[in-house]
């Protein structure tokens, strides 16, 4: 049995250079933005978007390791408004005393407060310092729009199963506490990259810990057995093709008011390992797409579930989910809304479009009445019922009906009540 390193695996498989970062190439590229602040050929400030798991601070760390820039790393968990004014002070100072540039690299920025972002932006305006920002929240309602807009906004994606694959089979054969000591099948390293969930880290410490149960028992092999053993559960059959199956299996069943199929398919998911937050989101999607405004409703119930998720976890959140799934598998069903906007879109992209009329323009500016904007507009509220004939859609896309709804569940009322709306406006239209 080989000599261990104290460090677990996922440090010591951590890159080193951009290049050796899995999951992000539509960031990382010749004279990408990444490329360009590290080789300091670019001074602008970027801010890396992406759920916990997908590497924002692994990228941070290469940036560290490979600039020839001063970097700082603050928190915003911890840091205050005096240690950051204290970091810009220093950035301020290398310039002056010999034109070092510093890169700072701030994680969770999105819990800087308003007065915290603030402070920072002048040292990005001027270029003392340039800022590298890591949150899992959407920078655009969490962090100050004039930092934003200053700031190169990078999307991570989570990590697809695919590359994960790839690191632990390069993990098996470069790093010296297993190279030579253990191996391991395609169809094994894609059960452990499925059983992660995206989470480089956790693919990486299973496989650390399976191999280390495998070579205990005198073993040269890491097989599903021995994950099984690690996982401490019963492995359900959920490779590739396995997984986009239980997924199809799981969405069917919802859309087909299958409560009892919808639950076991869920159960298949979650005893596999699928990440309870991809689940959530499937369950918002077709809580609009396969149910809409037949239950409107529905769409609360999966948007609540998927907070339950973040908020909780598993193994509790698996009760949310599944009150999720059967709220969509038993509520009255239509595809009207997904149908409506598709066709909007469509019609869109086609041309079909036209200025907007004249009447429903903006007339809050400075100068908009001299332009005619708004002139003629009804305001509904000042009619009956609420309700006036007016011309809404622009002139190319007159008479066209993109919602239609059915007579199932609570659009039922909806198709009343637009046909009421119908009636007043013919009244209205006939009216000498």
């Amino acid at each position: 049995m080989p000599t261990t390193t104290q460090q677990p695996l996922a440090a010591r498989m951590r890159p080193t250079s951009l290049d050796q970062i899995v999951g992000q190439a539509h960031l990382v590229f010749p004279c990408s933005p990444l490329e360009l602040l590290v080789s300091g050929r670019g001074a602008s400030s970027v801010l890396l978007y992406g759920s916990p798991e997908c590497g924002k601070t692994t990228i941070a760390s290469v940036v560290a390791h490979q600039t020839s820039r001063r970097f700082v790393e603050l928190s915003a968990t911890s840091a205050g408004v005096a240690e950051v004014r204290k970091v810009l002070a220093a950035a301020q100072k290398e310039i002056v005393a010999d034109g070092t540039r510093t890169l700072v690299f701030i994680d969770e920025i999105h819990r800087f407060s308003k007065a915290q972002q603030d402070v920072l932006l002048p040292a990005v305006e001027d270029g003392v310092i340039s800022l590298i920002g890591a949150t899992t929240e959407n920078p655009s309602f969490s962090v100050n729009a004039a930092l934003v807009s200053r700031s190169i906004l990078m999307v991570l994606k989570p990590v697809s199963a695919a590359d994960i694959v790839k690191l632990l089979s390069r993990a098996l054969n470069e790093d010296p506490n297993l190279d030579g000591h253990v191996s391991a099948e395609s169809q094994v390293l894609e059960l452990i990259a499925n059983l992660s969930a995206g989470d480089v880290r956790q693919a990486l410490g299973r496989l650390e810990t399976a191999a280390a149960t495998a070579m205990a028992a005198g073993e040269t092999e890491v097989t599903a057995r021995t994950i099984e053993l690690v996982t401490g559960a019963a492995l359900q059959r959920y490779d590739r093709d396995q997984y986009y199956d239980v997924i199809s299996a799981f969405i069917k069943s919802l859309r087909g008011s299958d409560p009892d199929a919808a639950l076991h398919w869920l159960a298949r998911m979650l005893e596999a390992g699928e990440d309870p937050r991809f689940i959530a989101r499937r369950l918002i999607v077709h809580a609009s797409e396969d149910v809409g405004m037949a239950d409107p409703s529905v769409l609360s119930i999966a948007v609540a579930a998927a907070q339950a998720v973040q908020l909780i976890g598993m193994p509790e959140a698996r009760i949310n989910l599944a009150q999720a799934t059967v709220a969509i598998a038993t509520a009255p069903k239509s595809p009207t809304v997904v149908r409506g906007v598709d066709q909007a879109l469509a019609d869109v992209r086609r041309g079909r479009t036209g200025e907007v009329p004249v009447h429903l323009r903006d007339a809050h500016y400075p100068g908009a009445a001299a332009l005619g904007h708004g002139q003629g507009y009804l305001y509904p509220h000042d009619f009956e019922h609420g309700v006036v004939t007016q011309q809404y859609l622009p002139d190319r896309a007159l008479g066209t009906q993109y919602y239609m709804p059915t007579s199932n569940g609570f659009e039922q009322s909806i198709s009343q009540r637009l046909g009421a709306i119908r009636s007043l406006t013919t009244t209205q239209e006939n009216r000498p």
